[in-house]
């Protein structure tokens, strides 16, 4: 079935490589002229390679909440969230979007993280416990519509599910002889929405969405939003090197909802203010290297985690220690010079109450 999409994508423009055994659409050979203007744009991303998890049977709910840093518990059919999963130490094993349904809950992983995520949670399931977990990657297509306009797109497709509902609000339409669920959000700071289908129709819904004025990304193009926007991703900025907290995460966690894995360590570091770094953007003047450790005045103060280059400019994403400073600071970067900037995926406090 995911052959289909491929080929739908290759008439598209794409194209495919190989990367850790998965064949992706790394371009469609517009990746310069898109991020020149693509604000002014609805982007079309294949997110298939992601992973996904239905979490199933009665206990579901409690067991998440429980597993994870957000308020699941409250949630309705309908409803959704970005959580965090964690060590018992509080370091972030994945950022995942959870859709809660009427008989399960759909996790949507990042593409490396799915079965380190389900082994996680089937070492918590106890006897008694009421839950089940089905690994569910091969089974649905992800498409993500990126920009302000992109209501406009689904509603060409005859769907009216304006952008203003809560982040993770979902419902499923027709479209055609198609089910796509549709979720507001994403999964970067600019709004759009996640589409979820059946990979029996994904080809076919992809043909109907580059048929509108969408312009499709690859791979590529979505690692340098990431990064622009600053949503952390494994093995880059989420690693059991540092905790949510560190991450720019704060809003994926609630500060009330009780005892969760991982738990006792962040309501440490928030009541005692023992965040020690925190991720940020970086502007460099010229290209380096991830890994590179930020110096101020020939003190080690940071480290690169991640790089960019665009037509206006290089970009990184970096953690910077507290006491050294935050947006406006220069530093040194191997044999450049980056400035810290504010990125919109982030944040470094407590959520104002709603």
């Amino acid at each position: 079935m995911i052959q289909k999409l491929r080929d739908a994508q290759i008439a598209s423009g794409a194209e495919l490589q190989e990367n850790e055994g998965v064949i992706l659409p790394v371009n469609f050979g517009n990746d310069a002229g898109v991020l020149a203007e693509w604000e002014d744009k609805v982007l079309l991303a294949d997110r298939t390679h992601w992973g996904k998890i239905l979490v199933q049977d009665s206990d579901r709910l409690p067991f998440l909440h429980n597993q994870s840093s957000n308020n699941l518990q409250i949630l309705k059919p309908g409803q959704g969230c970005d959580t965090v999963f964690l060590t018992s130490t509080a370091r972030t094993i994945d950022l995942v979007s959870a859709y809660i349904t009427e008989d399960t809950v759909f996790l949507l992983t990042s593409p490396n993280r799915c079965q380190q995520l389900l082994t996680n949670l089937d070492k918590y399931i106890f006897f008694a416990d009421k839950v089940q977990l089905v690994n569910a990657s091969d089974d649905y297509g992800v498409f993500s519509l990126i920009g302000a306009a992109s209501e406009q797109i689904l509603e060409k497709l005859g769907i009216n599910f304006p952008l203003e509902q809560p982040h993770g609000t979902h419902q499923i339409f027709a479209v055609g002889d198609i089910n796509v669920r549709v979720a507001i959000g994403s999964s970067l700071a600019t709004s759009g929405y996640t589409l979820i289908v059946p990979i029996a129709q994904a080809a076919q819904l992809w043909e109907q969405l580059v048929r509108l004025p969408t312009t499709p990304i690859g791979t590529n193009l979505w690692e340098t939003l990431r990064i622009l926007q600053g949503r952390p991703a494994p093995a880059a900025e989420l690693t059991e090197d540092y905790n949510p907290l560190e991450a720019g995460l704060w809003h994926n966690i609630s500060f009330n909802k009780g005892c969760y894995i991982g738990q006792e360590t962040i309501a440490r570091l928030d009541t005692y203010k023992g965040v020690k770094q925190n991720l940020w953007g970086i502007h460099l003047a010229a290209p380096a290297a991830v890994g590179e450790p930020l110096l101020l005045a020939g003190e080690k103060v940071g480290k690169l985690t991640s790089y960019t280059e665009t037509s206006q400019g290089r970009y990184g994403l970096a953690y910077l220690r507290t006491k050294a400073g935050s947006v406006g600071l220069q530093v040194q970067v191997g044999d450049t010079t980056g400035d810290i900037i504010d990125v919109p995926f982030l944040t470094h406090d407590r959520p104002l109450p709603a």
